[in-house]
């Protein structure tokens, strides 16, 4: 086992930002390493997520579903890494742990606040950190996906829509129409990921577009943007369609000045639509679930797994950004140890 150093690194909110993050909005700290007490364990965080939400709690915007980030504090996320000392027998020292003590080399943590997962289910730990149960919950039990049903996926060669297309065809669906920032992302999620078409959402007008890529019109939108998607969605929604909202890229890339919304309801009024938020923090009691199928879907070769890895800790908050920039595809992770 690797022997325990004597100090390690976090990184911090060094400052709220008024807009857009800046680099200079985080700090890199280093910290005695700590030691585990009775009921404890300490953990070497071998990989982290990178979570565009994140920047919601950074940016402390009003009614987000969880607490934002002190000033001066060290951030926190999905990661997964290996116990290295432990004050717990059910979680012995070598255990592989997904916990939420992310940003950070390494992590103390309760003992009862992590998971142990099995090491060999993933060619890599980092398999552990992909957004599949967003996808799957946003599908299944918030926009009731049908067989046959045309679905629409916003930021689609992103970390969640990425895998949202594919679930959706495995689900039944008849059609899966993404939209995508870039002409290589657009050949990406329909070569790769088995999308029927891609829109490009700086093509004008975009309602145009989602037509002509969706001609019989959209029953299912999983949506992770918000604001002009959200709104050509609704145009070409059929009566009774459905839309899944999860996310608030839009927002987010703007530095968090409010888009316009929806705009005019009315078609959603004319149309019988049905518009829910969501997050899995309200479902976690289908992760079993999903993970079974998952299992199941990645043996039969029948998911593509999409992922750019970051390397060092303190390349961390460049990496979140350009996420929210759309300068990766897949799902991005930090990668903390080898």
């Amino acid at each position: 086992m690797t022997s325990t150093p004597a100090t390690t690194r976090s990184i911090h909110l060094a400052a709220r930002p008024g807009g857009f993050p800046e680099l200079t909005d985080f700090r890199t700290v280093d910290h005695p390493m700590p030691a585990a007490a009775v009921g404890q364990v300490l953990i070497r965080n071998l990989f982290m997520s990178i979570d565009p939400g994140s920047l919601m709690q950074i940016g402390a915007y009003p009614g987000i579903p969880l607490p934002p980030f002190a000033i001066g504090e060290a951030l926190s996320g999905d990661a997964i890494g290996e116990v290295i000392e432990s004050g717990d027998p059910a979680v012995p020292e070598g255990a592989l742990v997904l916990h939420r003590l992310g940003w950070r080399e390494h992590a103390l943590a309760d003992a009862r606040t992590v998971r142990v997962v099995d090491p060999d289910a993933y060619s890599s730990p980092s398999g552990y950190l992909g957004f599949g149960l967003v996808a799957y919950v946003g599908l299944t039990v918030v926009a009731g996906l049908r067989t046959g049903d045309t679905v629409f996926v916003s930021s689609a060669a992103g970390a969640t829509g990425s895998l949202a297309g594919q679930i959706a065809r495995l689900l039944g669906a008849g059609r899966v129409v993404g939209s995508v920032g870039s002409a290589r992302k657009a050949a990406h999620i329909v070569d790769d990921l088995g999308y029927d078409a891609a829109v490009d959402y700086h093509d004008e007008p975009l309602v145009d577009r989602l037509r002509a890529a969706a001609p019989d019109g959209v029953d299912v939108y999983f949506d992770t943007v918000g604001g002009a998607q959200l709104r050509a969605a609704i145009e070409v929604m059929n009566v009774g369609g459905r839309i899944a909202l999860c996310g608030a890229l839009a927002r987010q890339s703007a530095g968090g000045e409010p888009d316009a919304g929806p705009g005019d309801l009315l078609a959603v009024i004319g149309k019988r639509l049905t518009l829910r938020g969501f997050t899995t923090l309200d479902h976690l009691d289908l992760a079993p679930e999903f993970g079974r199928k998952l299992r199941e879907w990645t043996a039969a070769g029948d998911i593509v797994r999409t992922e750019t890895v970051v390397d060092g800790l303190e390349n961390a908050p460049r990496a979140l950004l350009d996420t929210v920039r759309g300068r990766y595809t897949g799902k991005v992770v930090v990668r903390l140890a080898r």
